[in-house]
């Protein structure tokens, strides 16, 4: 071990590994892994990305696991416990940990929005008319089951350039020093995409629910979200901002995305939040993620910790969109659904890449991914902080995992 290694591992907390495996004694061949972890290299190779980490388990066991290429361009090279910005894969923790206050009984999920943030009560739908935007009523009120789904009528201001995405590109809604009290408030005064119920749209829809458990709970969500579902899976290193002396281990991406020329500027992980984001605020290394992906594909419990309940968990990866609601998003694949914090496979065909009907999966704007497999009781975790590639890089990824399931 040299020395730099070593003193990393020194300030590090630390998060228990997870059993390791021979990937041939958990039906994985190692020599098609290993050749996923060189298509991954050529890319870096290409400049595509600084570098990479993957991990894949089977039966509860790391079967592979490879930091391949730089933390960051020109730097030292990718580790292991290298630090990512998760962004949208703090969405699936956030919405467990909303599920756990169902399960509590402190609400259910047809509880209206307006009975936690008063300020939802009196949303309106802005529709556009002759290039004028028309606030009508709302049929019905939005619920949590249309926040933890997306089919709220929230949007995101990336998404698209409408006119109520405009709204949201002209506020200050991406600040990271408004609270998340704030930040609710700020949403309610905007004008709804749709109806809710009516569409998929991905959206602030899971800020809103890290501000439904502070309402509820009492607690800051990082503190909630630590007491809950942190500390007990020991994910040591995820939080919504590191330490100073975690300055080496933090990965970052090109300044200009050598797939699109977009010039890249993520948020700072050592600056404290005001705003912290349950759509999109967490920092977290690819084993405390492995050890969220192992309660997942553990039925919800992990070394003997219940998270939460089976068949909770059996609810929020199944498909809610129902026939009516309409889908139109790239994030949303062919073949595919959404549940309750996850998008879920459908069918075995459609999607242009691999995977198994219930599989269950998100990711985050940088390059991050996950996804649970429970019919081959597989799962994976990719971290990377590369935004424009993001998509190329997710269907390489899982075409290449699943040629290696024997």
């Amino acid at each position: 071990m040299n020395a730099q290694v070593a003193a990393r591992q020194a300030s590090a907390p630390q998060t228990p590994s997870l059993p390791q495996a021979k990937p041939d004694t958990i039906g994985l061949s190692a020599a098609r892994l290993q050749r996923m972890s060189d298509a991954f290299k050529r890319e870096v190779d290409k400049g595509t990305l600084p570098g990479a980490t993957v991990l894949v388990a089977r039966k509860g066991q790391i079967g592979w696991f490879d930091a391949i290429g730089r933390q960051a361009p020109g730097g030292a090279p990718m580790a292991q416990d290298s630090i990512f910005r998760i962004f949208s894969m703090t969405k699936p923790i956030v919405s467990v940990g909303i599920m756990m206050l169902v399960e509590d009984g402190h609400f259910i999920l047809s509880d209206p929005v307006a009975k936690f943030i008063p300020e939802f009560a009196g949303l309106k739908v802005g529709v556009e008319n002759n290039g004028k935007l028309d606030l009508v009523p709302l049929k019905r009120p939005m619920t949590v089951q249309d926040l933890l789904r997306h089919t709220s009528g929230l949007t995101y201001d990336h998404t698209g350039n409408g006119p109520v995405q405009q709204l949201y590109q002209q506020s200050r809604l991406r600040s990271r020093k408004i609270t998340n009290a704030e930040h609710a408030a700020m949403i309610a005064e905007m004008p709804l995409i749709c109806q809710p119920g009516e569409a998929w749209n991905y959206s602030r829809s899971t800020d809103v629910l890290g501000r439904i458990i502070e309402v509820v709970s009492g607690k800051t969500l990082g503190a909630f979200l630590t007491e809950r579902i942190l500390a007990p899976l020991q994910m040591a290193e995820t939080a919504f901002h590191t330490s100073e002396a975690n300055a080496g281990r933090l990965a970052e991406p090109f300044a200009t995305d050598p797939w699109n020329g977009d010039k890249v500027q993520l948020f700072n992980m050592l600056e404290k939040p005001a705003m912290e984001s349950g759509g999109g605020g967490l920092v977290s290394t690819t084993m405390d993620y492995a050890r969220f992906a192992a309660m997942l594909a553990g039925g919800g419990a992990l070394d003997g910790t219940r998270i939460i309940g089976r068949k909770t968990l059996e609810l929020m990866a199944s498909n809610h969109l129902g026939p009516n609601v309409k889908v139109d998003s790239p994030l949303m694949p062919a073949g595919h659904g959404f549940g309750l914090g996850f998008a879920v496979r459908t069918q075995a065909g459609l999607a242009p890449f691999t995977g198994s009907p219930g599989q269950y999966f998100w990711s985050g704007m940088a390059g991050t991914f996950f996804w649970i497999d429970p019919a081959e009781d597989l799962f994976a975790v990719f971290m990377m902080q590369g935004p424009g590639q993001r998509e190329y890089i997710r269907s390489m990824l899982r075409n290449a995992v699943y040629a290696a399931v024997e």
